[in-house]
């Protein structure tokens, strides 16, 4: 018994600094992050993880978990796998600003439904866009992709070797003013669409004072918001592909930073 002990305790201690990553990726990550997902089945999954990725991961230092050193790695693990799950938050944000600007356009922020899987209130343009966001993460593969992310970042930044500089701090900004960017450029069709149409009631109104253009002008804004809806909806995954697309590109300029003679990138 002493010796099998003596066999998995250094097994355990190379199982743990991954499991530390990966579950501090998922706990950032859209969906697998969110509240419907219990803990204990995020964690189960991360496990899972880091046991298959533990045979690629290079030779991490015998540290003590329990030290101040050990410590120190394990708020790093933590760090990297929450900067990981939190670039794919980006692709999220950007659809749900998207279905907030889009809604509050055409009059529907008014609308408030129960989000039950993020247990809090919400208007249905954004939770809409919530369900086509899950449909595009799961219909390309964005949880393999995801895998394939965690799995590669051990190569990338070993246990002990990962240090916050500028550049990463400026890649991260430049990656957060790219939400919104992104989310004004969906949004831009529904914005100007609805702004020719009050345009067009105002002028209809200063022609004709006696229609009631509140009640009509807020169905016309609505139901021609709708139509630019279905007409943007079949071009969403394409645009959801480019925004993919980017944030891959900013891990891997992360990924690809010089590193000195420190060790610091």
């Amino acid at each position: 018994m002493e010796i099998v002990l003596a066999q998995l305790l250094p097994l355990a201690n190379t199982i743990f600094w991954p499991f530390c990553r990966i579950a501090a990726a998922l706990a950032a990550s859209p969906i697998l992050g969110e509240v419907m997902v219990p803990v204990r089945t995020r964690l189960l999954i991360a496990l899972i993880l880091a046991l298959v990725v533990q045979p690629g991961i290079p030779t991490t230092p015998a540290i003590d978990p329990l030290s101040l050193a050990g410590v120190a790695a394990v708020a790093e693990q933590v760090l990297i796998g929450g900067l990981l799950g939190f670039m794919f938050h980006f692709v999220l944000s950007a659809l749900q600003i998207f279905g907030a600007i889009a809604s509050s356009q055409m009059g529907l922020s008014m609308a408030q439904i129960n989000d039950p899987m993020n247990s809090q209130m919400g208007d249905v343009l954004t939770s809409v866009m919530y369900v086509v966001f899950i449909l595009l993460f799961f219909g390309v593969d964005g949880h393999l992709i995801l895998a394939h992310v965690m799995a590669r970042s051990f190569a990338v930044w070993p246990v002990g070797s990962f240090a916050f500089d500028l550049g990463t701090l400026k890649h991260l900004a430049f990656a957060v003013g790219w939400i919104f960017s992104a989310a004004v450029a969906l949004a831009l069709p529904v914005v100007f669409a609805t702004l020719v149409v009050q345009v067009g009631l105002g002028l209809l109104n200063r022609a004709a004072p006696a229609l009631n253009l509140f009640a009509l002008g807020f169905s016309v804004t609505t139901m021609f918001g709708l139509l630019l809806l279905t007409l943007l909806l079949p071009s969403l995954p394409a645009h959801y592909g480019r925004m993919v697309e980017h944030v891959l590109a900013v891990y891997d300029q992360l990924a690809t930073q010089p590193v000195d003679s420190k060790g610091a990138r």
